[in-house]
């Protein structure tokens, strides 16, 4: 029982915990981020391809 008590001391003394918890909220702005950059890249991205598609001759067929 004493060893377990001094692996709990040992762990909330340790700063790996705290560590991991910053790399986890870092990684969660970087998501965010991306994700919004890539949803704004894809709206303007559809706006041109919709834009040169309406811009092309129909094809007629003979």
């Amino acid at each position: 029982m004493n060893a377990f008590v001094n692996r709990a001391k040992s762990f909330l003394k340790s700063e790996d915990g705290p560590t991991a918890t910053e790399y986890a909220v870092m990684l969660a702005l970087i998501i965010i981020v991306a994700l919004g950059a890539i949803t704004g890249l894809g709206t303007t991205v559809d706006t041109i391809f919709t834009n040169v598609d309406s811009s092309l001759p129909t094809g007629s067929s003979s």
